[in-house]
């Protein structure tokens, strides 16, 4: 069945960048991908009610450079056109950028939304720029996957998955990152970070229910001791040369709060390697 997939643009080269990431990542399977800039006319914030109507200067002006903007894009991939099995559809939008995500993901039913991290403002001590954040924390009925702007696309090879085994994790979460797993013939890493040695009933069975839902995956179990989470999570992905990073983004939940705002800037090494947001399922 042919995949929808979405990446949003805001002509920086860090959104092209994730656009020939997702590609590439796909290269092999039929895909509807969806380009989407979202624009709004300067000088009106979009939750006053002073909104622009098409045929007002502004607004004219702001639709014009944004399709301008797409169709080069457009071009610039009619230039690499190696898979002929992608389809490529712009789409500009009047927006702020987490509705226009929204909005085309509920109408298109997308399955992945694929963004860069940074925006054109590209402020050197911010990694995961506002707009991605809030992304990957609010668009929360597809996983979102971010790209940093260095990032060079390998075929990933190992994929990191940080868990406390303390949440159930269910089959159906999991059905992009077994995908991506299959498609690019990665191994699965699972990284336990705690300071006890010991799992308790409810964590062995929460494991061993991941060993059932991978037996088909190549897939490894870590623990790491002594060290806090998100050092753990570095160092290991560091030292492996691992090629993505998937988590679980639950709305209450220990590892979700890993990727909250204010430690964004701290995660040095999500400037190298791409991020799966998961979502669970109640959300």
């Amino acid at each position: 069945m042919k995949k929808k997939i979405l990446l949003p643009t805001d002509f920086s080269k860090n959104a092209w960048n994730a656009i020939s990431y997702a590609i590439e990542l796909y290269k092999n399977e039929e895909c509807d991908f969806y380009i989407l800039n979202v624009f709004n006319a300067t000088g009106y914030a979009l939750e006053s009610m002073m909104i622009p109507e098409p045929g007002e200067k502004k607004y004219d002006e702001a639709k014009e450079k944004s399709e301008k903007g797409l169709s080069k894009i457009l071009e610039r991939l009619s230039f690499r056109d190696k898979y002929p099995n992608h389809k490529f559809i712009m789409v500009s939008q009047f927006n702020s950028i987490l509705e226009g995500i929204k909005d085309i993901v509920d109408k298109q039913d997308v399955e992945m939304v694929i963004m860069g991290t940074k925006g054109t403002t590209n402020a050197g001590d911010v990694i995961y720029g506002s707009n991605t954040v809030l992304v990957m924390e609010k668009v929360r009925n597809c996983p979102v996957m971010a790209i940093p702007e260095n990032v060079i696309y390998t075929e990933p090879k190992e994929i990191v998955f940080p868990t406390d085994y303390k949440t159930q994790i269910k089959r159906r979460e999991l059905q992009y990152l077994i995908e991506i797993a299959k498609i690019s013939n990665a191994v699965v890493c699972f990284l336990y970070v705690s300071n006890d040695d010991t799992l308790d009933d409810q964590q062995v069975n929460n494991q061993k229910l991941l060993k059932e839902y991978f037996e088909t995956i190549p897939h490894t179990f870590h623990t790491l001791h002594n060290v806090d989470v998100k050092g753990g999570l570095s160092a290991f992905v560091e030292s492996r040369n691992s090629d993505m990073i998937t988590f679980i983004n639950r709305k209450h939940s220990f590892f979700g709060s890993i990727f909250s705002r204010p430690m964004v800037k701290d995660l040095g090494y999500h400037s190298k390697v791409p991020v799966l947001a998961l979502h669970d399922i109640k959300n």
